[in-house]
């Protein structure tokens, strides 16, 4: 595989690497050059937020605009779901990409399909002006922007994990967190703005998708000056093929309670879809597509204050703590909302609807939302943490997607939309899911400041226990150099 693999690991600053293990920031470098690389890899989940978040505007818009060729029509569908499909494919072979390759060569060239893809959604247009190839163009280009957005998962987040090596230890979860999930929230916020300011344009729709270019374009220079941490290239095996049995008899337990939280959480969340319907329709009894709008920019709000708090509380108590904590706030918040939906989901009493619909998003954020990254991303060792991290977002988006399917069905059952009954029936779902879900972290291991190095260190162990020869890890060349240093350091001395 080496002889084939064109982007091999640069060996140049690799002699140092065992300098690397260090348990706080390098004193020579500035913060901004100790936070740049976080924000340069992490940042693209923004864009996430941004083009799944205001695909939503984007189908009223489109309805209103073109009401008998798209309502009712499967492009009506396929606009927003068919991104799942590619976001899917995305984070398992840019998984790959990023451990066989580089990080940099998959997160620049996500970025790169990001600008494309959706500068070409912006752009749909039909033969002729005809609509069913604009809508058919539209949905092509939101699939290859799927794959986009996943490459930023697997690519992204494992690198920004990797680079807050370089920070202040006891500040290391926040960084992340602030330009990984903070960054995806802020996305969904300005997703849901956008198409407000454009509303009079006969052209929003094209508008609000046209902004989601501007931040992978940003980022994509700015990656181009990335440099991977020292870490990184002493532990890589993208020179030596990976050897997999191996590697799932050591993390297929762990791997599968990560898959497995994040499958529950994206499911359920989901439901909050639903009562976000539900607040709409109590609110905007006119079909005034502003007061709409409006008030979809106050629902996505109430992510921000439990992602921002969860950034500093995943340092305090630690990102296995901080998802149980908020699993375990967003579970009782819950089953009030269960408890008390025949009270609450009146025009009378809407105000309390909302602000405890809103903290069932903000606990949702403050726990799994924010630490689920953080664990898919240091509970495996360098050599396999893009194909690990992949496989446990995808299994997440798969999730998603399953939840949009079968909670209609859960409501169905429990007596339908029409029903007190039926509309409680997804809260009590999700609750108990929540609950679920902690009782599955509590068999995580404990994620600390250095647990990148921690984790690197007993995976080597482990590997050479088991006859595998690490002298495989990162660049040989530079083994073979550090060997002739130290000789000649011995010659000397004798």
């Amino acid at each position: 595989m080496a002889s084939l693999n064109p982007f091999r690991l640069s060996i140049s600053s690799s002699v140092n690497a065992d300098s690397s293990n260090n348990n706080d920031a390098t004193p020579s470098k500035t913060k901004w050059q100790r936070v740049w690389p976080i924000f340069a890899c992490g940042a693209g989940l923004y864009s996430d937020g941004y083009l799944n978040g205001v695909i939503g505007q984007v189908g009223a818009m489109l309805a209103k605009i073109y009401p008998a060729e798209y309502k009712g029509s499967r492009a009506q569908s396929n606009v927003s779901s068919i991104a799942f499909a590619g976001t899917v494919i995305g984070q398992l072979v840019f998984g790959y990409v990023a451990d066989q390759y580089s990080r940099k060569l998959a997160m620049t060239v996500s970025a790169g399909i990001l600008i494309v893809m959706a500068a070409l959604c912006t752009g749909s247009y039909g033969a002729g002006g005809n609509v069913e190839g604009l809508f058919t163009m539209l949905v092509a280009c939101r699939f290859f922007l799927g794959i986009g957005i996943g490459g930023e998962y697997p690519a992204g987040s494992v690198a920004a994990a990797e680079a807050t090596g370089e920070v202040k230890s006891g500040t290391r979860n926040r960084w992340f967190i602030l330009f990984t999930n903070f960054a995806i929230d802020v996305g969904f916020v300005v997703a849901a703005f956008v198409p407000l300011v454009w509303i009079y344009i006969h052209t929003q729709w094209r508008i609000s998708l046209g902004f989601g270019i501007i931040p992978p374009f940003a980022l994509f220079f700015l990656r181009l000056r990335l440099q991977e941490p020292e870490q990184t290239k002493k532990n890589s095996m993208a020179n030596t093929r990976t050897p997999y049995l191996l590697v799932i008899k050591y993390y297929w337990f762990r791997l599968t309670l990560v898959s497995l939280i994040w499958f529950i959480y994206d499911f359920s969340v989901y439901s909050a879809g639903i009562y976000s319907a539900t607040i709409l329709n109590q609110v905007v009894g006119d079909n005034n597509m502003i007061t709409a709008f409006g008030w979809n920019v106050v629902i996505n709000l109430f992510y921000i204050p439990g992602s921002f708090l969860g950034c500093f509380v995943s340092d305090w108590i630690g990102p296995r703590y901080c998802l149980i904590l908020g699993l375990s706030l967003q579970a009782l918040s819950g089953f009030l909302m269960t408890a008390f939906y025949g009270t609450l989901a009146t025009p009378s009493h809407i105000a309390g609807f909302v602000v405890i619909y809103g903290l069932f998003l903000t606990f949702g954020e403050l726990g799994p939302g924010d630490n689920i990254g953080i664990l898919a991303s240091k509970t495996s060792a360098t050599p396999i943490r893009g194909q690990y991290y992949g496989i446990a977002a995808a299994t997440g988006k798969v999730g998603a997607f399953v939840g949009t399917y079968i909670f209609p069905i859960i409501i169905k059952n429990a007596g339908g939309t029409g029903t007190t009954r039926g509309n409680q029936a997804p809260f009590w779902v999700s609750s108990c899911l929540c609950v679920l879900s902690a009782g599955l972290a509590m068999f995580l291991p404990e994620i600390g400041q250095d647990t990148i190095e921690k984790e690197d260190r007993e995976f080597r162990a482990y590997l050479e226990r088991s006859g595998w020869d690490v002298r495989q890890l990162g660049s040989r060349k530079v083994d073979v150099e550090v060997v002739g240093v130290m000789e000649e350091r011995e010659e000397k001395t004798e």
